[in-house]
């Protein structure tokens, strides 16, 4: 199995930016496709972007879609989540997610998470 382990979070003002990484271990990282997610206090976890095995392809959820962009490096084994004009409501604990089996938008496509990393944006 592949071991996830995210960076990057902390506090930022809002318009700031923040850039979350996710180094993974244990397995080939080129054999997994990668997303984020984000879970804010009292609320499910939601979809935020999701990347290919090899890159070629990716999506942003369109709520963030301006502002965040995902990336892979498979040469150093992590997945990017670039985060722009960050607001409030992007509060949340974020988290990456890898699956050898599917490219899904639900939490239940992928099969391996990282621990998460607290993102908070202040006004």
């Amino acid at each position: 199995q592949v071991q996830l382990v995210e960076s990057g979070g902390g506090l930022v003002q809002a318009g700031g930016s923040l850039r979350l990484s996710c180094a993974a271990s244990g397995r080939t990282f080129s054999n997994y496709n990668m997303g984020w997610f984000r879970q804010a206090p009292g609320k499910e976890r939601e979809f935020v972007a999701r990347i290919t095995k090899s890159g070629e392809t990716s999506y942003v959820t369109d709520s963030v879609n301006d502002r965040f962009i995902i990336s892979r490096d498979n040469m150093k084994n992590t997945v990017y989540l670039q985060m722009n004009s960050l607001k409030p409501d992007d509060s949340a604990v974020y988290f990456c997610a890898a699956s050898d089996r599917t490219y899904g938008l639900r939490s239940r496509d992928y099969d391996y998470w990282g621990q998460g990393t607290q993102v908070t944006v202040s006004s």
